[in-house]
């Protein structure tokens, strides 16, 4: 299998080679069955680090595009994304969210492994943002434990906006696994599944020492990028004015 392949030969070797990564609280992660592993998101390396330092496959869900694109590099794509441990979206769902959970239902169905991000977004600024409710539903209407993770150092090995930052030491925290089955048929309630995911939350704040931003960080980012660009037009409007407000040279007359 290409998973194994990348993990144990091509690609992980290397890269506890190069980046010596550290984890803890592998005790955590159930040794067989179904399990969600729920964790913060710093960079897009993320993917690659936390499966690494487990003996079992992690399967996570990925845009249906990177599956579907035609030609050669189509192929590849594929291949690669597949072999990685990613499936793709359920696209026979009503919307995007609906085809995640339910392709997430798929892999713990199978007694597998399946992990998240629950900010649904990476972290543009290193603080950890609210979560959205499809993990709370998803251990719910399928009974497996959440198991949070902290994964710490991977926006320094590549920060947001960029391929590759600086060799670092990536840290993975699994923390103990979460049981909410006392809260079994009531994946409707709201009130319920925000609850549950502010719990799955606070652990992952926990484990890994974030600030926790009660927003989520998708519309954090756009607050952000809105700000840079107001900025950007009052420097420049206040050079214009700068430019403006200064006397006109003395025209020479001729001798």
């Amino acid at each position: 299998m290409l998973y194994w392949f990348l993990k144990r030969i091509a690609l992980g070797p290397l890269l506890r080679l190069v980046f010596r990564p550290h984890s803890s609280g592998l005790e955590n992660v159930p040794a067989d069955g179904p399990a969600i592993l729920a964790s913060n998101h710093l960079s897009y390396a993320d993917w690659l680090f936390m499966p690494l330092t487990l003996p079992r496959r992690v399967t996570f869900v990925a845009k249906a595009e990177y599956f579907t694109t035609p030609g050669i590099k189509g192929w590849f794509q594929k291949k690669f994304f597949s072999g990685s441990g990613q499936v793709p979206i359920d696209r026979s769902g009503a919307n995007a969210a609906e085809g995640a959970l339910k392709s997430a239902k798929n892999i713990l169905a199978q007694g597998d492994l399946f992990g998240i991000y629950p900010e649904g977004t990476r972290s543009h600024d290193g603080r950890l943002y609210r979560g959205k409710t499809g993990v709370a539903r998803l251990a719910l209407e399928t009974g497996a434990p959440v198991v949070p993770v902290a994964v710490v150092g991977t926006d320094v090995v590549a920060p947001p906006g960029k391929k590759f930052g600086s060799i670092t030491r990536p840290v993975v925290r699994f923390g103990r696994p979460l049981d909410f089955s006392r809260y079994e048929g009531m994946e409707n309630d709201r009130y319920i599944l925000r609850s549950i995911t502010d719990e799955i939350m606070y652990e992952i704040m926990r484990l890994s020492g974030q600030e926790y931003v009660d927003m989520y960080a998708a519309k954090a980012k756009e607050e952000s990028k809105r700000a840079e660009e107001e900025a950007r037009r009052a420097e420049r409007g206040a050079d214009q004015e700068h430019d403006s407000s200064q006397p006109e040279p003395p025209s020479r007359k001729a001798s």
